[in-house]
Formats: structure tokens, C-alpha cells, sequence
């Protein structure tokens, strides 16, 4: 046995990920080409490192799989119910920044905050007979968010493309997205609501709850953490 960590497996998330590691005293790298998805670590024994998408992370560390892995905060609350009993948050790691927002489109000038939304779903089901469309690829995380703020005459639309050509395209009236600058969002004439921030999110490392260790891998966890002082 050992202990594994499960990094990104490319782009800048990566890079600074391992970056991050490094600033620690634990060097991480491919084992070969950039192809390649095996891993090497160097400051500590008995450590792997598994090369994985950010998404496929939560599921890893709620299974036991890994014990430890660096994902964003989107993806661990999106895909983990009751994620605080499967995962522990152990550090921000200060990169990877983006914002979870709802947005509608810049023409809807009677709506800039969740009330008016509220108003506005009501009035396009009466007048469209249908209810109106959030596209999105973060269903769990909007739903609870409507819920919980009172807008309830939508409906969910699966995006997993160009989120934010959705209402160009007249596939979706509005978006549920994550947005680093809104650059993106201004480019295809959306606003953000005014308290349309559903989560703040960032590259965090968790802990798996639900990994068995041997002692000597308990020993090696212990001795790890210390170096990244978490």
C-alpha cells in the first residue's frame, strides 16, 4: 500500500498544483511523456501520485480511492452529497479562482436580482407555457441555491459545452456558470444578478474520510501533512 494523491492532469491547474507541492519540499512529475498519466513523487516515500481530470477528484477521494487530492471547491460540492462527511477541506490553496454565478441576458433590464427572476420565470411560463431555462453544468449547486432563495418556476437544462452561447443559441433564457473575470459572460451580452453569487470557489486539497489506512500508511499521512503544515 501507499499513499496517493491525486493531482489535475493537466493545464495550469496542474502546473500550479505542483507548484504548490514543490514550495512544501514534494516534487511531483510524470513518469514519462506529457501523454502519460502515471506519476512520480520525490521528498517522501511511500507516496503516488495519480494523474486524474479535477472532476473525477471528489469521487476518487469519497471512495477511499485516494487519500488526498486537489480540486476545485465547484466540483466537490457539486458532485458529493453531504460532501462535508465524505471529504475534509484541508487548505485554500489560493489559485484556480472563479465565481459560480446566475446570469441573464443584459436585454432584461426589469431583472437584476433573484426576486426579479422569481417574477420573471412566473411570467414566461404564463405567457410561453413553459417554465424557464437555466442552462448549466452544476445542477445540485443551482438547485439548492434557487431553493433556498425562493425562485422556484424553472427548469434545469444540462450544459455541457459553451454555457454562455446557450442563450444566443435560444437553448436556455439564463445561465447558471463559473465565471473568473465575466469577460466571457459581457461577450455574449449576459449580466450577472446582483445576488447571483452561488459560490466562491478554488483549488483546495481534501482529505478522503473513507480511507482505510495500515499503519505504516497512517504514519506516512502524518508525516506528509506535516510537511505541507495542514
Amino acid at each position: 500500500m501507499s499513499i496517493k494523491i491525486g493531482v489535475p492532469s493537466k493545464g495550469r491547474l496542474m502546473e500550479k498544483t505542483v507548484d504548490w507541492f514543490g514550495r512544501h519540499g514534494i516534487v511531483l512529475g510524470r513518469a514519462g511523456s506529457d501523454r502519460e498519466y502515471a506519476g512520480t513523487v520525490q521528498g517522501i516515500d511511500n507516496v503516488e501520485l495519480i494523474l486524474l481530470s479535477a472532476g473525477e477528484i471528489p469521487r476518487e477521494l469519497a471512495a477511499g480511492r485516494i487519500q488526498l487530492g486537489v480540486t476545485g471547491t465547484d466540483l466537490v460540492r457539486e458532485k458529493l452529497g453531504n460532501w462535508q462527511n465524505q471529504v475534509k477541506a484541508l487548505a485554500e490553496l489560493g489559485f484556480g479562482g472563479a465565481d459560480l454565478v446566475l446570469a441573464v441576458p443584459q436585454c432584461w433590464v426589469d431583472v437584476d436580482c433573484l426576486d426579479d427572476l422569481d417574477a420573471a420565470a412566473a411570467a414566461f411560463r404564463v405567457t410561453h407555457g413553459i417554465r424557464l431555462r437555466i442552462a448549466t453544468k452544476y445542477h445540485r449547486l443551482t438547485r439548492d441555491f434557487l431553493r433556498d432563495n425562493g425562485v422556484a418556476d424553472y427548469q434545469l437544462v444540462d450544459s455541457q459545452g459553451a454555457t454562455e452561447g446557450t442563450v444566443k443559441n435560444e437553448t436556455a433564457e439564463a445561465i447558471a456558470d463559473i465565471t473568473s473575470s465575466g469577460d466571457t459572460m459581457h461577450a455574449n451580452h449576459l449580466k450577472i444578478l446582483h445576488d447571483g453569487l452561488i459560490l466562491r470557489s478554488q483549488a483546495t486539497l481534501y482529505k478522503s474520510g473513507s480511507a482505510d489506512l495500515e499503519t505504516e500508511d497512517r504514519v506516512t499521512l502524518l508525516a506528509l501533512l506535516e510537511m505541507l503544515k495542514v
